[in-house]
């Protein structure tokens, strides 16, 4: 089971947050994907976009922050943190 969890944060209080379970026999990509895509419709969000940075984080922590830069229309929210917290 792979397992994705998605908050948003202002001034650090945690606004929102969602688990998207992916039990299918995706590559770990696809699903990664797949969920960022799913948390984007459940929080009404334009899908954010990966840079260098947030790939090198998400590569060497399963976790990484989208902020304002990463969005291009205008987020009311400090930052979009997704994390992976089970993979099979």
């Amino acid at each position: 089971m792979f397992r994705l969890w998605a908050k948003i944060f202002e001034n650090n209080h945690m606004l929102k947050d969602s688990c998207i379970a992916d039990a299918s026999d995706d590559t770990r990509t696809h699903k990664i994907f797949r969920a960022l895509e799913e948390v984007c419709y459940q929080f009404d969000l334009a899908k954010p976009i990966w840079l260098d940075k947030n790939i090198s984080e998400f590569k060497r922590h399963s976790k990484t922050r989208f902020t304002r830069d990463n969005f291009i229309e205008t987020i009311n929210f400090d930052y979009l943190e997704i994390q992976i917290i089970e993979e099979d």
